[in-house]
């Protein structure tokens, strides 16, 4: 379902985008948002963005947003308040005059839609990043009778549905044809030059975590939440021991799994075998000192895209996936194996063992497939451009 070059009307003039989404914080979308927007004006491009939170909250990446030149407006209404919430949208769509609408809130981006129902908006983009469906109600009767309203009006209003994966957006049009040119997959694009110019310094990093030089190391990288399965994570990491002592498992990520992984490891006797390092800004060094990169995710629903997975490639690590993992983020050279949860964790262990056993994967090879891929920086901007109306350059990408 990737789309070819878009051939649409494009303007060289900047045109006047509002991305709606939760707020510029740690999650994958705003993140790759601001990185977009980062390379956009590293290349010199004029980008007028504008983030319209629908939390309502400063976030973490509110600074760097405002530094490259985006405005960021917090939603004085709460998103369960819909009447409110609805009708300050609708004011700001008003008064920012915008060329583009850019919704990245999956089934949810629903609402914004209506808010924008009669204005004089070119472009209403929905960008759908998940496959779980979610619309911010525990009631499951309520979720029963949202899906279906809200699904309905990002198809009949919105110009284009764009999936993160082919997984991602077949979901979302739960079997409707997409039409030629205007469905389709638009890949997260990948900074790698923080993976070109990391320099491995394993024996340092062993050091610091108070281990033996020769320890292996299994990476476990994201949100500490169920859906990304930690703990299973550490039954492979217990398996795995019993084929060789000196592996060390490293999550390096948060979340409400914190305290579980913790008593867990202490049931398991490993509490001296792992380190739990929370956030971290150095990824891209801690990926390039580890072995391998383990996320169980559980099957149903699969991941939206795995930007992990393909930094784990550019660091040179061998992959431990399950089926909740899909093709899109493997790079063509990829050495992983895909096991499904119920093979067990002993399983998943001799999976470890065996890409031991096979050479170690070039990093040099996964940076020169990343660039001939859609998830290259350059092609992913060029196409969010051409999403947007607005003539990327170079002209190349899309040919008149």
């Amino acid at each position: 379902m990737v789309s070819p070059p878009i051939r649409c009307a494009v303007s060289p003039i900047p045109r006047k985008v509002i991305h709606i989404v939760e707020n510029l914080d740690r999650g994958a979308v705003e993140n790759w948002l601001v990185r977009m927007l980062r390379f956009g004006r590293e290349s010199g491009l004029a980008l007028d963005w504008t983030f319209y939170c629908s939390l309502g909250r400063p976030g973490l990446l509110d600074a760097q947003a405002k530094s490259l030149g985006a405005r960021i407006v917090y939603s004085p209404a709460p998103i369960g308040d819909k009447v409110r919430f609805i009708a300050a949208l609708r004011r700001e769509l008003r008064r920012g005059s915008y060329d583009v609408l850019h919704c990245h809130h999956d089934l949810v981006s629903g609402i914004y839609l209506a808010a924008a129902l009669g204005l004089p908006i070119d472009q209403r983009i929905v960008h759908v990043h998940n496959a779980d469906e979610s619309v911010l109600t525990p009631n499951p009767i309520k979720q029963r009778m949202l899906r279906p309203v809200l699904r309905g009006i990002c198809l009949a209003s919105a110009d284009r549905i764009v999936g993160i994966s082919n997984h991602t957006l077949s979901s979302f049009l739960a079997g409707r044809t997409p039409p030629k040119g205007q469905d389709f997959v638009h890949y997260y694009g990948v900074d790698a030059a923080r993976f070109e110019r990391v320099q491995c310094d394993r024996s340092t990093f062993c050091r610091e975590l108070g281990l033996a030089g020769d320890a292996r190391l299994l990476l476990f990288a994201g949100r500490m939440v169920p859906e990304k399965n930690p703990l299973f994570a550490l039954d492979v990491l217990a398996q795995l021991r019993r084929f060789d002592p000196t592996v060390v498992g490293v999550f390096a990520g948060a979340g409400s799994l914190d305290s579980a992984l913790r008593a867990r490891a202490k049931q398991l006797r490993l509490a001296a075998a792992i380190r739990q390092l929370g956030w971290r800004d150095d990824l891209p060094e801690i990926m390039s000192c580890c072995d391998w990169f383990i996320l169980p995710r559980r099957e149903s629903p699969p991941e939206g895209f795995g930007l992990a997975v393909v930094e784990a490639q550019l660091a040179g690590l061998r992959l431990l996936l399950s089926h909740g993992i899909t093709d899109d983020p493997l790079l063509p050279r990829a050495r992983f194996r895909r096991l499904a949860l119920s093979d067990g964790a002993h399983a998943w262990a001799q999976a470890a063992m065996d890409l031991m056993a096979d050479s170690a994967p070039s990093r040099v090879d996964a940076l020169a497939d990343l660039k001939t891929s859609p998830m290259d920086l350059e092609q992913a901007l060029s196409g969010l451009l051409a999403l947007h109306g607005q003539k990327p350059q170079p002209e190349r990408f899309y040919p008149d």
